[in-house]
């Protein structure tokens, strides 16, 4: 399927790998000039090694937390391959975990200013050059802890939960403009951040990784009810969707891409 987005600049954000980089590739194989960004930590050159032979493709480092270090990147981005067309944002954290009564307000606010306030930030750059061409699109990355949290991630929780609320209004204030702003809610997807999650679970209980993702499908994700992880490609294929001509009368949307997962409450 033609997306109708060839020749189009397009900016993600935590694109170093996981999701953001699988929705680099389908951007890229869809004829789109690709952007990455994420922190300098030496990944980023390497999902560029990876996606170059698909198309036009480069990478500025930033920190989304930094606002000068944002101005940055949109600046950099505009010199090296004009000014994008598409945001993604997919930079995020798990963040402050444990007992809510033990998460101390630095906790919370890192994990805020990283998932919601580098949303904020990352948005505003993109947004105004979007409306004086009258035609944008921007997707945030939300999670399905946004609708149905988990005690023990409630910083990350309510974080997600801001990302649609902001997503909601952007997509009222700018819709209008044909900046069209919408969310992806994945759920326990295949990524570096949940393998990270699985290698601690599993060390815990002395089991192995696939024993530890089994348990944590049965225990904490039963609603889940295609019983494995999501692969980051399949959310990947959604924002790619919600990016392109094919998705022009969506907005204000949310698609999760999460199994049919349901929340389930112990009585």
């Amino acid at each position: 399927m033609d997306l109708g987005i060839k020749g189009r600049i397009a900016l993600i954000s935590g694109a170093d790998s996981g999701m953001g980089k699988e929705t680099a590739r389908l951007l890229l194989e869809a004829g789109a000039r690709v952007a990455i960004t994420d922190k300098p930590d030496g990944t980023l050159d390497e999902a560029v090694g990876e996606l170059s032979p698909l198309g036009e493709i480069v990478a500025v480092t930033g920190d989304v937390t930094k606002p000068d270090e944002v101005t940055a990147i949109w600046r950099k981005v505009r010199e090296r391959l004009g000014e994008p067309d598409i945001y993604v944002n997919a930079a995020g954290v798990t963040g402050a975990t444990g007992d809510f009564l033990e998460v101390d307000d630095a906790g919370w606010l890192e994990t805020l200013d990283i998932n919601l306030m580098g949303a904020v930030r990352m948005c505003r750059e993109a947004i105004p050059a979007m409306r004086r061409r009258g035609w944008g699109r921007i997707v945030l990355f939300a999670s399905e802890d946004a609708v149905q949290p988990y005690v023990d991630e409630l910083a990350y929780c309510a974080s997600k939960a801001g990302i649609l609320s902001l997503a909601k209004g952007l997509s009222k204030a700018y819709g209008g403009d044909n900046v069209l702003v919408n969310t992806v809610s994945p759920a326990f997807v295949a990524t570096p951040m949940t393998d990270a999650m699985m290698r601690k679970r599993a060390e815990e209980r002395g089991t192995s990784f696939d024993e530890a993702i089994a348990s944590f499908l049965e225990e904490e994700r039963p609603g889940m009810v295609l019983k494995r992880r999501g692969k980051p490609e399949e959310v990947a294929a959604a924002v790619a969707f919600l990016v392109s001509e094919r998705a022009s009368f969506i907005n204000g949307a949310g698609i999760r891409v999460d199994s049919g997962s349901v929340f389930t409450i112990a009585c």
